[in-house]
């Protein structure tokens, strides 16, 4: 049975404005595969039907929407507990929706490359060089044929 929403109770008086938010957790998602530049994929609560998503993003972001999809995802129910009893993660729904008017969404670059222009013996190139050094420690050894190293001769 769907939860039901209980919006509050508007009243006369002050303050005269009142702002209304309606209680739904939107959360963009970066999606696993390729997709249009013009879609993009949103986590929304199982009540939420497509017009409410369209509505959502039209009136309170004013993003222009063309077309919604949804889908339910089903949480796994793989994981056990320390009992060994079966534990199932909650069920999302997944919502696609396609900007409309020629608009694109790109994520942004939160961790963009850096350009190596650091001078010789600054802390950057002596922690570069360390890891390095160590991975070149830690990588096997070409002479032991494949035996790993805790097997000794």
């Amino acid at each position: 049975m769907a939860k039901r929403i209980i919006y509050p109770i508007y009243q006369h008086g002050n303050p005269q404005l009142r702002i209304f938010r309606p209680p739904f957790n939107f959360t963009l998602v970066r999606p696993g595969k390729e997709q249009p530049p013009d879609t993009v994929q949103f986590r929304v609560p199982i009540v939420m039907t497509k017009f409410d998503v369209k509505n959502y993003l039209e009136k309170i972001y004013n993003v222009p929407v063309a077309a919604v999809r949804t889908r339910i995802q089903f949480g796994s129910n793989k994981r056990r507990n320390h009992l060994h009893q079966r534990v199932k993660k909650p069920d999302y729904k997944v919502a696609y929706v396609q900007l409309a008017q020629e608009q694109t969404f790109q994520f942004p670059d939160l961790f963009p490359k850096k350009e190596h222009t650091e001078e010789e013996g600054s802390l950057d190139d002596l922690q570069r060089k360390f890891k390095e050094d160590e991975s070149q420690r830690q990588s096997a050894d070409p002479r032991r044929g494949g035996v790993t190293d805790w097997f000794g001769f």
